[in-house]
């Protein structure tokens, strides 16, 4: 059966950034297609909850809190996945973000913690995933979450905006490298329903704009995202690597802009 191929029964996946949002529907979906899951973030009680709900689709959970930007930490993460379940078949490199900031306002520092976040974290964990998946499975899958900031134009979004595509990048780079045994792909992601959203959605003014802006007229859901990650983690999809997927309700520009005072002359007197 066809459908047999998009099961992960048996798997062993780690998501980075399980605790809330799309990391936990990104969880959740992968258990309730069979996985069993190991779930990382900084907030070990957002993860007790995650893997209480994964406990209740019948999948054993494993809760690591992990700061990403650590490399001890992620060495750590890829060892108890093993540890635990004695296989690594799939990473969600799920954790990431950045807040908006003007450009003039973006210092060297924000810029180069952004980067770590964004892109150095992602690249530490694919590799120690790798290495494992080979090692205890023989193949694998990697999927990393990126934006569709990544390719839009979008003001006050230069430093999250270049981190994501440079994420992108490295999804193509890496894949070449790894292949065939280890599959790696991403999702550029559109607005989704969640809490970092909350101040579109909430307001009815904005909420119009963002919906206007989006040809399917409504926010994603984290189940959406799930839905594709669970095809590039699964068999469905073992012909594929290196590519990059927009889940994003057909946007082809932002729904919405941050607006971002004009650049003016310095006033005389305080050059």
């Amino acid at each position: 059966m066809i459908l047999d191929r998009f099961g992960v029964d048996g798997r062993v996946a780690v998501v980075t950034g399980a605790g809330l949002g799309i990391g936990r529907g990104i969880a959740l979906g992968l258990a309730e297609a069979g996985a069993d899951v190991v779930l990382a973030a900084r907030t070990e009680s957002d993860l007790d909850e995650v893997a209480v709900q994964v406990r209740a689709l019948g999948r054993r959970a494993l809760v690591v809190p992990t700061d990403v930007t650590e490399e001890a930490e992620c060495v750590a993460l890829a060892d108890a996945a093993v540890a635990e379940f004695g296989r690594l078949d799939v990473l969600v490199n799920n954790a990431g973000g950045a807040m908006p900031r003007a450009a003039m306002d973006t210092s060297e520092g924000f810029m180069a913690r952004t980067f770590a976040f964004n892109v150095t974290a992602p690249l530490t964990l694919t590799k120690l995933a790798a290495r494992r998946m080979v090692d205890t499975v023989g193949t694998g899958a990697v999927v990393n979450i990126s934006s569709r900031s990544a390719s839009m134009t979008q003001p006050m979004f230069v430093a999250y905006g270049a981190a994501k595509a440079a994420l992108d990048r490295m999804t193509k780079n890496v894949a070449a490298e790894l292949a065939p045994r280890v599959r790696v792909n991403a999702l550029d992601v559109g607005g989704v329903a969640t809490r970092s959203l909350d101040i579109v959605l909430t307001d009815e003014d904005l909420r119009r704009q963002f919906l206007a802006g989006t040809p399917m007229g409504r926010p994603g859901e984290p189940e959406d995202i799930a839905c594709a990650v669970l095809y590039l983690a699964s068999d469905a999809s073992s012909w594929v690597t290196g590519k990059v997927f927009e889940i994003d309700g057909g946007t082809e520009a932002p729904a919405m802009v941050v607006p971002v005072a004009p650049l003016e002359p310095t006033p005389a007197g305080d050059a």
